[in-house]
């Protein structure tokens, strides 16, 4: 019998850094309406997530899930590569 884990949550968010080995900085953007003026404004945080294979690229569209700390700042995984950047 295998236990289900709970609800993790995912994110998705663009490959800024990909200079370290198996970590890649993700960029995650997010539109937030103020509670006075009602004005959408553009919120962004970046984390460090833990690519294993070194799939990811600068300008990947990447799929993010919450996991136990890695490391210092590491506390989420690549999923899966969503749209890989277009490389001239």
């Amino acid at each position: 019998m295998s236990q289900e884990r709970g609800n993790r949550r995912t994110r998705i968010g663009v490959v800024v850094s990909d200079k370290m080995d198996k970590t890649v900085v993700v960029r995650v953007d997010d539109l937030v309406k103020h509670s006075v003026y009602k004005k959408f404004i553009k919120r962004k945080v970046s984390c460090k997530a833990h690519d294993e294979n070194n799939d990811c690229g600068v300008g990947d569209k990447v799929l993010i899930v919450e996991t136990r700390p890695l490391s210092k700042d590491k506390r989420w995984r690549v999923r899966q590569v969503l749209e890989k950047a277009v490389t001239a």
